[in-house]
């Protein structure tokens, strides 16, 4: 395989991987003159139906690529808020401290992935979604968390609740 053939491997598998089917861009809000933009989605969690997370994130327009190089990266600045959208039904979601991934989102070419983890507070009967950007050779320490309290709301646990 040629080294032409590789990268264009890479970045049609990056492109594939970067639009997630359960994100729905619903709003874009332009930020300066060059095109940058600020750009919400709405993520609806696989496991949890009722819930939908509203996810930012900065996305750089050709001309700011072009003007100040780093042309395959987007900045990990970003944000969430989740909701109760609707009736809630818990599926299998994992109970461990670390929770589970939930969704990702690719935020440059190859390394830096946006990531939603859901972690669920039994104590306090509550659902956290955690986003972060995670990056192969440096972490970030960018993140932010919403809360779904589940405290005196109806919801079905389909595996009974923990």
């Amino acid at each position: 395989m040629s080294i032409r053939s590789l990268f264009l491997s890479v970045a049609l598998t990056a492109t594939a991987l970067a639009v997630p089917a359960s994100a729905e861009v619903v709003g874009k809000v332009g930020v300066d003159w060059v095109g940058n933009d600020i750009v919400v989605e709405a993520v609806t969690d696989p496991k949890i139906k009722g819930v939908t997370c509203h996810v930012t994130y900065f996305d750089r327009s050709i001309i700011d690529r072009l003007s100040k190089g780093n042309w395959f990266e987007d900045p990990s600045n970003n944000s969430i808020a989740c909701r109760q959208t609707g009736p809630i039904e818990i599926g299998d979601i994992d109970l461990s401290r670390e929770g589970e991934e939930v969704f990702r989102e690719g935020m440059s070419l190859i390394w830096k992935k946006l990531v939603v983890n859901r972690i669920y507070d039994k104590a306090n009967d509550t659902l956290i979604y955690l986003i972060h950007s995670r990056q192969v050779v440096d972490g970030s320490a960018k993140m932010a968390i919403s809360t779904v309290p589940l405290f005196d709301q109806p919801v079905t646990w389909l595996k009974g609740k923990p």
